[in-house]
């Protein structure tokens, strides 16, 4: 997994609630186990009409957001069933960053399994951070993951709280097999002297 440290990138603005991982990685694409190739479809049904092309509208089709790299989002986002696909998805099109004053708990604990961070903060603060991300490719957001700070485009700082076990998993991206593999000494170690011990199992 991808450490996360540091972060400056532009902010896209959705101010929606409730968004649910069906909208952010629709049925149809989950029969893969693949964590690459979902970027395409993020937001499918916002994103595009019924004969492909893209729907100018939407946040993410805009020529400034089409590289954003964090979301400013409403309340209860990744709401829904408990799909991974829909970090993969907000990964692989390039998001690192989704701050929110509220998560879904399941949604919320795979973006820290997947490099993801989520960032809860007062109403107040999304509501500025929106303002901020509206004003499309000069609205750049520095997120510093050591100090837990959020800088707007204009220098204004933001502090947010964090799991202190999930922010060293992050900053050194160990994902579950990360963690398991930093004991891979002991647990060679005891394999060989259960093989000695038990030879019969």
């Amino acid at each position: 997994m991808q450490p996360f440290t540091k972060l400056s990138g532009v902010a896209a603005p959705l101010p929606m609630v409730n968004v649910d991982t069906d909208m952010l990685i629709p049925k149809q694409f989950l029969k893969t186990t693949k964590r690459t190739g979902l970027g395409s479809a993020l937001f499918f049904e916002q994103r595009y009409n019924d004969d492909g092309s893209e729907k100018p509208d939407f946040v993410l089709n805009k020529p400034a957001y089409r590289k954003a790299q964090i979301l400013v989002a409403g309340a209860n986002f990744g709401c829904g069933s408990s799909r991974e696909h829909a970090p993969w998805a907000l990964l692989d099109f390039g998001i690192r960053c989704v701050i929110a004053s509220s998560f879904a708990d399941i949604f919320y604990n795979n973006c820290f399994k997947n490099g993801i961070l989520p960032i809860v903060v007062p109403q107040a603060d999304v509501d500025r951070l929106m303002d901020d991300a509206e004003r499309g490719s000069n609205a750049v957001v520095s997120i510093d993951l050591e100090a837990q700070e959020i800088r707007g485009p204009d220098g204004g700082c933001i502090k947010f709280d964090i799991d202190p076990f999930r922010k060293q998993c992050l900053l050194n991206g160990w994902d579950d097999i990360g963690l398991t593999l930093r004991n891979e000494k002991d647990i060679t170690t005891f394999e060989a002297q259960r093989r000695l011990s038990q030879p019969w199992v």
